[in-house]
């Protein structure tokens, strides 16, 4: 709708009701629709070129949706909502967009019938509240009741739509493992389990099960120099963050010299500055260096000389990590090192040992036996770049999976299991209030069932029949005294049929569960009360 001449030039286009909504809801649809069949076990996988030609194969919702160029202001909600879940939980971003957008759908629905969207909003805020608290008291299950093997069901469920659900159960316990492996406990005894401390090395040839775990810290990159050792055994690590380079003049610093003799010094006292510098990195006791930066032939050789081990250009965030597994500090400048006094051993961190090992075509540096945190890393093998990137985004979310139920100790069922029982529920609660949240509440019910529907068409079954089936039982379970059995009733998307998903081991973190629910509610509701849309155009005139 054009605009009348009265109104003022700032304003470009302006569209307000109804039109903006259906807008607004057509366009999260179609972003919903795009991740919708990579949903699942047995979901499809998207292929993503860019507009250099770079190809991208995956089913991961987040990576999907950052990779598309989203121009619609309401879509680019449901990317920043993928985004949040994956940085929250790390899992569970395709199913986040999927209940956000049929959330949106039917509250459009209800405007349409003349429901004001503060109620429907209010509504929605209600059954957020009520489902999360029915899965943290009636659905969730403790770990301590299913063991060690909860772990790898949890990481065996995340893996079950990605490329490697072939080898899940070889997946499942390497990733377990790792996480275990990164154990710490903070300050106030908390257990805490920094995944950041694995590292995740992709090297191409052979198989995916030649995939490993290695316990250090490794380094992408090799020694600096062939002459250096290959091992150094115990490390005395000096974590750098310049360059170890010939010192050279400051720009704009100009010297006059009269005598071509002085010029000859000037140039010896530069190289003696750097030999000075490094002397005191050795004599501090360190006898392996890594930097982010550069090393000149001539600094390599006094390393060399040192019978000690240098690495260069090793990424900030390697640095960091290495720095803070073995206790060392990060020294960013030398003038920590600069005066006549000696430079002591504080800074240093301290490894069993550091040897550089040879994984398919590359050198590695690997530091083992860390002093403060264990760091560990996963090398993964495969036959190319796409199937090895692959890999890496399934155990992204694996090893988040694992970590979140580690942390919070409580799993739910998988497979459709949560949002049937909640479904169920939440029309129950919906015919006990005599306001219009009912209408509300009725349709979030109904919003929660795209997850099973879209499961079983994903996986070519018959969505009506399974999902009637699966409402049944929990129905059941909701009026009869059988609770515990009967609400973990989910699909078994390969046989066509209903069966006890707990019992079965497709389990996820009930943490997960609950966050998808509160996201996608929110980012329903912040669409849902957009009632006006302006394109504001500045007034070139004005400029001119």
């Amino acid at each position: 709708m054009a605009i009348s001449s009265s109104t003022p030039d700032i304003l470009g286009e302006r569209q307000a009701g109804q039109d903006v909504r259906t807008q607004n809801v057509v366009a999260c649809q179609a972003v919903a629709n795009i991740v919708k069949s990579s949903l699942g076990p047995v979901g499809l996988d998207k292929m993503l070129v860019d507009d250099i030609g770079d190809v991208t194969i995956t089913n991961d919702g987040a990576t999907i949706l950052k990779m598309l160029e989203v121009e619609h202001p309401a879509a680019k909600v449901l990317v920043e909502l993928a985004e949040l879940q994956d940085r929250e939980v790390g899992d569970g971003t395709t199913s986040v967009v999927i209940v956000a957008a049929e959330l949106l759908k039917r509250g459009n629905d209800l405007v349409r019938n003349k429901i004001h969207p503060t109620s429907i909003i209010s509504g929605y805020r209600l059954a957020m509240r009520e489902a999360c608290k029915y899965v943290d008291e009636k659905l969730a299950v403790k770990v301590e009741k299913l063991g060690k093997d909860s772990l790898i069901n949890c990481a065996k469920t995340s893996m079950s739509s990605k490329l490697i659900s072939g080898d899940s159960d070889f997946f499942a316990s390497l990733v377990v493992d790792a996480v275990l492996a990164v154990k710490t406990t903070n300050a106030r005894g908390e257990v805490k389990y920094p995944i950041k401390g694995i590292n995740i090395l992709k090297a191409h040839g052979k198989s995916a099960r030649d995939s490993y775990l290695l316990n250090g810290y490794a380094l992408n990159t090799g020694r600096a120099a062939q002459g250096m050792a290959t091992k150094v055994a115990p490390a005395r690590i000096a974590c750098l963050d310049f360059n170890l380079q010939k010192t050279k003049m400051q720009m704009g610093v100009q010297v006059l010299v009269s005598d071509p003799r002085e010029l000859e010094k000037i140039h010896q006292r530069e190289a003696d500055i750097t030999k000075e510098r490094i002397e005191k990195l050795l004599k501090a006791g360190a006898n392996v260096v890594i930097t982010t930066k550069g090393i000149d032939d001539m600094s390599l050789k006094y390393f060399v000389e040192a019978g000690a081990i240098a690495v260069r250009r090793v990424r900030k965030e390697d640095l960091r990590h290495v720095a803070k597994a073995t206790g060392a500090s990060l020294v960013t400048t030398f003038a920590d090192m600069e005066g006549e006094e000696t430079f002591d051993s504080s800074f240093l961190g301290y490894a069993d040992e550091v040897v550089e090992e040879r994984i398919a075509d590359d050198d590695v540096i690997m530091v083992k036996g860390t002093k403060n945190t264990s760091a560990v890393s996963l090398i993964l093998r495969g036959a190319n770049d796409y199937m090895l990137d692959e890999m890496e985004r399934a155990l992204h979310d694996a090893l988040c999976i694992v970590k979140r139920t580690l942390e919070s100790n409580v799993v739910v069922a998988g497979g459709g299991a949560v949002e049937a029982a909640l479904s169920v529920f939440l029309e129950y609660l919906a015919t006990t209030l005599g306001s219009r949240e009912q209408l509300a509440i009725a349709e979030f019910a109904e919003s929660l069932l795209i997850i099973p529907k879209v499961l079983a068409v994903n996986a070519a079954k018959d969505a009506t029949e399974l999902v009637a089936k699966l409402r049944a039982y929990h129905h059941t379970a909701q009026t009869k005294a059988d609770k515990q059995h009967l609400s973990s009733m989910g699909l078994d998307l390969l046989k066509g049929t209903i069966r006890n998903n707990l019992e079965a081991g497709v389990i996820e973190p009930a943490m997960s569960k609950v966050k998808i629910i509160q996201f996608a509610t929110e980012a329903a509701i912040t669409i849902l009360r957009i009632d006006d849309m302006i394109r504001l155009v500045k007034d070139d005139q004005n400029e001119e």
